[in-house]
């Protein structure tokens, strides 16, 4: 079964961070240009946050909200979600599920080395799922049983 390491290893992308001091429309400005759903939030170079698309819908109708001036600082989430390196994918699929989040941060030795997304788990989970059905239909001939019976003489 994969780990949460072989899954950003697949991924073969690095994580997107924002400074805590920048705009919202600078962060905005920088998930488009990546294609991406998330951003980490760095605080003197280490990681004190995340900001989404779905925070973007929640603040857009805050009273006085400016993209151009508000700073990422202020709306980021703080309470980041994390999983060792070692963590299988059923595991990480029961963390999504069981704390009702779509981000996770994967650690190694104290270190982030990825961000991965609920879809990116998922997808690697049906991927994998997928190796092994055909894996199994490797083993199991079903030459014998599409004719059984047929040959047999009536008596």
């Amino acid at each position: 079964m994969k780990t949460a390491e072989e899954i950003v290893n697949e991924k073969n992308r690095e994580m997107v961070c924002i400074s805590f001091d920048r705009t919202i429309r600078d962060a905005v400005r920088l998930m488009n240009d990546n294609n991406i759903g998330a951003i980490l939030v760095k605080k003197n170079d280490q990681i004190v946050g995340i900001w989404t698309e779905r925070d973007l819908l929640r603040n857009i109708s805050l009273p006085g909200f400016n993209p151009d001036t508000d700073l990422i600082g202020d709306y980021m989430t703080t309470r980041l979600h994390t999983t060792a390196h070692d963590t299988s994918i059923l595991k990480i699929n029961e963390k999504f599920l069981g704390l009702f989040i779509r981000h996770i941060l994967v650690e190694k030795n104290g270190i982030y080395i990825g961000l991965l997304s609920i879809g990116d788990v998922l997808r690697a989970s049906l991927i994998e799922q997928d190796h092994q059905i055909k894996s199994l239909n490797k083993i199991e001939s079903w030459e014998y049983y599409e004719n059984w019976g047929w040959d047999r003489k009536r008596r």
